[in-house]
């Protein structure tokens, strides 16, 4: 049996260095473009000292954190303490291995999809390694020996809990249209035009899951297990040098991961009204124009990232878990029922399902939304009702 060590080895060592440098190349941006962006929002300059408007800037940081002293306290559990960081990075990188970036490419005969692996059960493959993140939280809030970093590890495992079940249940009615778990099968089963991609015909499930994925990667409104106010930056609180900058790069690359993804399921992946067909299917020409507008999609989400950070307060920590367990879920619940009864009444028709997605949501939302009102208003009524006066007197003694 020959085996095309080129086929086998050699293109995907190259697809896998190419991605790897790509995330890191990523995370660089994305930290000059939330400071930069930060700063147009709020009238500011932001960085522009550290080359031109600031771009050598992260270099700079990252130099920084490698000559800084590397401290490891003395009441940590040094092992965990020093294997939580790798935990948290780790699956942020391996998750993009099945997230397909373009179409593909024919180079010297050989046909190149724009992805490292596509798994027949991707989706699976991505909700399952999602879920390991939380424990280099915990695993680090532990091994510090910090009560304000154990209260941030609790907390992200709570939100984890709570904002899993809604990440998963929420592309339950794209897998029924898709009708397959291969991310690859979803992005080309959208179409080139946007009304025809996942965003319209399940929109309350793309706010779900995209809310989810906020909470996910644990960025404002829901970095409940940081939170400077309460807990002196959380899990991380005993970190510095590079042990701190690793926890800081895992968050903006699962930021980019979990952009890629919602672009993949939800915005039509590397499609835009046919232009990634320029220079026939196949060509390099049009490899190079579907990976570049992948890239611009996900760089718009990355925007709305920052842009929601910089905009919407933190929320309370009861807040955060009746937002995700009293809204996000039902929501996500009603989906699934709506999609699967729709598509056997209407034999598929993707606009019949998308107006019953978003009119159930809206009930749902409604409904949910009244039982709140009413038991917040029968308590403050019970409040609010005067204590009955003791008795005195002959009063008392009858």
């Amino acid at each position: 049996m020959d085996i095309d060590i080129v086929e086998v080895i050699v293109i995907p060592v190259i697809k896998i260095l190419f991605i790897a440098h790509l995330l890191i190349i990523g995370v660089m941006a994305m930290i000059w473009s939330e400071r930069r962006v930060s700063g147009w929002m709020q009238d500011r300059l932001g960085p522009n000292r550290v080359g031109p408007q600031g771009l050598l800037q992260p270099i700079a940081d990252g130099i920084k954190f490698l000559f800084k002293e590397d401290l490891i306290p003395n009441h940590v559990d040094k092992p965990l303490y020093v294997l939580a960081p790798a935990m948290l990075l780790v699956p942020a990188m391996i998750i993009v291995a099945v997230v397909p970036f373009g179409s593909s490419m024919t180079i010297a005969g050989y046909e190149i999809p724009l992805q490292i692996a596509d798994l027949n059960i991707g989706i699976l493959y991505i909700l399952a390694i999602t879920s390991l993140g939380v424990y280099g939280v915990v695993i680090g809030a532990w091994a510090s020996n910090n009560k304000y970093s154990l209260l941030g590890g609790l907390r992200s495992s709570a939100q984890m809990i709570s904002y899993e079940l809604t990440l998963g249940l929420a592309i339950i009615g794209v897998l029924m249209l898709s009708e397959s778990l291969k991310l690859r099968e979803i992005a080309e089963g959208q179409g080139a035009n946007p009304w025809e991609w996942n965003f319209l015909i399940h929109f309350p499930a793309f706010l779900a899951f995209t809310t989810a994925v906020f909470a996910e990667t644990n960025r404002l409104p829901f970095d409940l297990a940081e939170a400077e106010q309460e807990l002196v930056a959380g899990y991380h609180t005993e970190y510095s040098s590079m042990k701190f900058a690793i926890f800081f790069m895992a968050e903006y690359m699962s930021m980019i991961v979990g952009s890629a993804v919602v672009v993949t399921l939800f915005l039509g992946g590397w499609h835009f009204f046919g232009l990634e067909n320029i220079g026939g299917e196949g060509s390099v020409l049009a490899g190079l124009i579907s990976f570049a507008i992948f890239f611009v999609k996900t760089g718009i989400f990355l925007f709305v990232f920052i842009w929601v950070r910089w905009t919407l307060p933190r929320f309370r920590y009861d807040q955060l878990m009746n937002f995700g367990w009293k809204f996000l879920l039902p929501v996500a619940l009603s989906s699934i029922v709506v999609t699967g009864t729709l598509y056997i009444i209407t034999k598929g028709n993707r606009l019949w399902i998308g107006v019953g997605n978003v009119v159930a949501a809206f009930i749902v939302v409604a409904i949910v939304a009244g039982m709140l009102a009413m038991d917040n208003n029968s308590k403050s009524a019970a409040q609010n009702t005067p204590a009955a006066a003791p008795l005195r007197g002959l009063d008392a003694v009858e």
